[in-house]
C-alpha cells in the first residue's frame, strides 16, 4: 500500500507547474501524524487552552466528520523578528530558507536580512528549489487530501481555519506546489525537522512575514546556506 501512495505522490508532484525542485513524496499535516496536532507524545501539540477535539480518542474505525471546527480565530499582533548580516547574492525581498539551520531570512539589501526560526520538513520530506508566493490566506482552512482521508478515515474532508487548525494564522501558499509558510501555536516544534515539507513559523512571525511580503515575492529553498553567507549571517547566534 505504502508504495501505491508513494508512486501517487511522486507522479502527481511530476506534473505540477512549478520552478524545477528536488520533489519528495508529500502528504498534508494530519492531525494524528507526527508533524500535526496529535497527542503530547507526538513531535507537536495542540495550542494550550485549545484542546484537540480528537485527543485521546486514538484513531477511529468509522469515517470522519464532513466539516471540522478549527476553533476561534483571535487577532494576532506581529513579532518582529532579529536583523542579522547576511552575505547571500539575493535581491531585497528574497525570501531565502535555510533548512539545515532552520531559518528563513527576508532579504533586506545586499549585506542584512531579517532571520525567522522555523520547522522544516522531516527526513524524506525535505525539498529544495524556488517558487513564487502565490496566495496569501488568514486562518486558512485544511482539506485533508482523498489520499490521506483513506488512510486514516478519522480525519475531516475540511477543518475551518482557527486556533486547532494546523496550518496557523497564515498560510503563504508556494507556487502550484503542496507547499505553504504557514503559522503554528506550537513554540516547541520550531527548530525540528518534523514538517511534512511545509516551512512552519510561529503566528506572531508569519503575520510580521505576510506584511513584509505578497504575491509574486520568490522564495528560495536551499539545503544549506553556503559557507560564506552562513559564517556573516551566524556571527551574532
Amino acid at each position: 500500500m505504502k508504495r501505491v501512495f508513494v508512486a501517487a505522490a511522486l507522479t502527481f508532484a511530476a506534473f505540477q507547474p512549478a520552478a524545477a525542485q528536488n520533489w519528495v513524496p508529500w502528504h498534508q499535516p494530519s492531525i494524528y501524524d507526527r508533524g500535526g496536532y496529535a497527542a503530547p507524545q507526538r513531535s507537536e501539540e495542540p495550542p494550550q487552552n485549545s484542546p484537540n477535539p480528537f485527543a485521546g480518542e486514538g484513531r477511529r474505525r468509522g469515517p470522519g466528520p464532513k466539516l471540522l471546527d478549527g476553533g476561534g480565530r483571535p487577532s494576532v499582533s506581529p513579532v518582529s523578528p532579529e536583523k542579522v548580516a547576511f552575505a547571500g547574492n539575493y535581491a531585497p525581498g528574497t525570501i531565502v530558507i535555510d533548512s539545515s539551520g532552520r531559518r528563513l531570512y527576508l532579504v533586506q539589501s545586499r549585506s542584512t536580512a531579517l532571520r525567522y526560526p522555523i520547522s522544516v520538513g522531516r527526513e524524506g520530506f525535505s525539498w529544495t528549489g524556488r517558487e513564487r508566493i502565490s496566495r496569501v490566506a488568514d486562518w486558512p482552512d485544511w482539506h485533508p487530501p482523498k489520499e490521506m482521508r483513506e488512510r486514516d478515515r478519522s480525519l475531516p474532508e475540511k477543518m475551518t481555519g482557527g486556533v486547532r487548525n494546523p496550518l496557523g494564522a497564515k498560510a503563504l501558499y508556494l507556487g502550484n506546489s503542496l507547499y505553504r509558510i504557514h503559522g503554528t501555536n506550537s513554540a516547541q516544534s520550531i527548530g525540528r525537522a518534523n514538517s511534512s515539507g511545509c516551512f512552519r513559523m510561529m503566528n506572531g512571525h508569519v503575520v510580521d512575514l505576510s506584511r513584509r511580503v505578497g504575491v509574486g515575492t520568490q522564495v528560495v529553498v536551499l539545503k544549506g546556506l553556503p559557507s560564506r553567507v552562513a559564517r556573516t549571517s551566524r556571527d551574532d547566534d
